[in-house]
């Protein structure tokens, strides 16, 4: 965990008054610990990547929380999508695993399949 005064000094491009409205908008979900805020890695993560979305993509605060969003529900699928894998490679019998596999190439190959 670290502190407020940690990541801006840590992060580039971030400055105290950008974080705190982060924060209020609920962009960053920072914890509290004895009356301070502090940031997990995941959250120090999302930090840069607010700013690497404002600095590099030009992504303004009126379009930032759908940009946010978009991307939260990205990750979501995609964990959700790793969990189904191993629970399939988990249970599923191997001749069931290679047709999937076989059926998902295809459809790789031809997405109007």
């Amino acid at each position: 965990m670290i502190s407020i005064d940690i990541l801006v000094a840590q992060v580039s491009g971030l400055n105290r008054q950008d974080l705190d409205r982060w924060i209020m908008n609920s962009w960053v979900r920072p914890d509290e610990d004895a009356g301070s805020v502090v940031f997990q890695e995941i959250d120090v993560a999302r930090v840069k990547l607010i700013v690497e979305l404002r600095e590099s993509l030009d992504i303004n605060d009126d379009a930032m929380p759908v940009v946010l969003s978009l991307l939260d529900q990205l990750y979501d699928l995609r964990r959700r999508f790793n969990a189904l894998g191993e629970a399939i490679a988990e249970t599923a019998p191997e001749d069931l695993q290679r047709a999937l596999a076989q059926r998902l190439a295809r459809q790789t190959a031809d997405p109007m399949q």
